[in-house]
């Protein structure tokens, strides 16, 4: 008998492998497809990794900081190759961690069986305890023609650009993927349900990135109902309009654990309604981000220890990494007002940062705070390298820092993230 056993090997799954065997918990794991789940095999990295090169490319084009490449060229399936080798490289971590804390990894599919003596049955082995972590899938909308569409597995995988691409969608996935490929010369459409991209993202940056991406060549259409994926005319296009929990055929209702729209309910120790099983990452539809994956893995750990934790989600930051970066936490001035706040907001340009200016040439950007007295509901940017510099106002708050005390952080200078602090000033 195992002292846990885990469904799914992405975030959350083998973290909390990890963090189980190092406490001395036995522990198997189940994965069907690729350890590291989504976000390293079809997510996070790969993505990244492609965006790291078609900036890369960006910079080539340019002769405004006084470097020229001229014979600058850039292969779409060399770029791929490179990012088969990074996450090959990764996965080859993560397994090297599962089996130095003796975790046994089963590369099968599997689903909770029912009760056993002393624990559960999942996948023909018994476990004290399980932890859900079953992630999430592309939601594909009733839109004629979509099977020919791609989704973020397969877009990542394509070695010629297209010359025309069509993203249904305007989140982060797909105004990602719009980056990259506008960046190597695709000439793509994003079309948007509602009347801003970026979902959740601070409107003002919302329209800002919006207009910095136009004059790139990228079209917007907003307040777009796609009925028909051949009417959009493009050689390719990517489905990106959302992702939904991975909770069917898992055998939920073996054990009667509860779902609210198809997502497991958990508490703030993420355990669900069945003692002893519990569930983390995109499976509980609670914040769809790897980085939350491993905070609510290493809750649930804890609490199977004994040891006292909470999951807070009031301050987990979220980045999109096109070029330029956005990256915000908390509430909005829009978000907390409709909560009842009589929250302010201040702002500054992202040009009374030196390191900022050196950096981006003719560029602009923006840092962004709520404030509810000396209390800091959210921090919003727009600028390169703001996803290095979201996780310093994701401590502040986290922390419920006061302002006055904000105020009195060195920042090394010339840095950035120094615009945090100026920014303060302004209130």
């Amino acid at each position: 008998m195992f002292d846990l056993i885990v469904l799914g090997g992405g975030p959350a799954g083998y973290l909390a492998a990890e963090r189980a065997g190092a406490a001395g918990m036995s522990v198997c794991l189940f994965e069907k497809r690729a350890l590291g789940g989504v976000c390293l095999n079809e997510g996070c990295i790969p993505s990244k990794t492609l965006l790291h090169s078609a900036k890369l490319y960006d910079y080539t084009k340019t002769d405004k900081y006084g470097v020229t490449a001229p014979q600058a060229g850039y292969d779409h399936a060399a770029v791929i190759a490179r990012k088969d080798r990074v996450v090959k490289a990764n996965v080859a971590g993560i397994e090297a961690k599962l089996k130095k804390h003796g975790v046994t990894v089963v590369r099968e599919a599997a689903a909770l069986e029912g009760r056993a003596e002393g624990g559960f049955r999942v996948g023909g082995r018994v476990g004290r305890q399980v932890l859900l972590a079953t992630g999430s899938e592309p939601v594909l909308p009733p839109i004629e023609g979509i099977e020919q569409a791609l989704t973020n597995r397969e877009i990542l995988d394509v070695k010629t650009a297209p010359k025309t691409l069509a993203v249904i969608g305007g989140g982060i996935i797909g105004l990602e993927m719009a980056s990259v490929f506008n960046s190597i010369g695709t000439k793509v459409t994003v079309y948007e349900m509602l009347d801003k991209i970026a979902g959740p993202m601070d409107r003002e940056i919302s329209k800002m990135l919006q207009k910095i991406y136009e004059k790139k060549g990228v079209t917007f259409v907003l307040g777009a109902r796609v009925r028909s994926v051949g009417a959009l005319g493009a050689e390719m296009t990517l489905c990106s309009v959302g992702r939904r929990a991975v909770t069917e055929g898992i055998g939920l209702e073996t054990l009667g654990v509860a779902t609210d729209r198809g997502a497991v309910v958990t508490d703030g120790q993420m355990r669900t309604n069945v003692p002893g099983v519990y569930a983390a990452g995109d499976c509980n539809g609670k914040s769809m981000l790897a980085h939350t994956a491993y905070r609510e893995a290493e809750t649930a750990v804890n609490t199977m220890l004994g040891r006292r934790d909470r999951m807070e989600y009031d301050a987990i930051p979220s980045v999109l990494y096109t070029n330029p970066e956005a990256a915000g936490c908390g509430e909005t001035l829009e978000t907390a007002r409709a909560k009842g706040y009589e929250a302010r907001e201040v702002k500054l340009s992202m040009r009374h940062s030196g390191r900022f200016v050196a950096e981006n040439e003719g560029a602009d950007g923006l840092c962004k705070l709520v404030l509810l007295g000396q209390r800091l509901l959210g921090v919003h940017m727009l600028g390169n390298p703001c996803s290095e510099i979201i996780s310093t106002a994701s401590l502040a708050m986290g922390r419920e820092v006061p302002v006055e005390a904000l105020k009195k952080i060195i920042f090394p200078h010339p840095t950035v993230g120094e615009i945090l602090r100026e920014t303060l000033f302004e209130a």
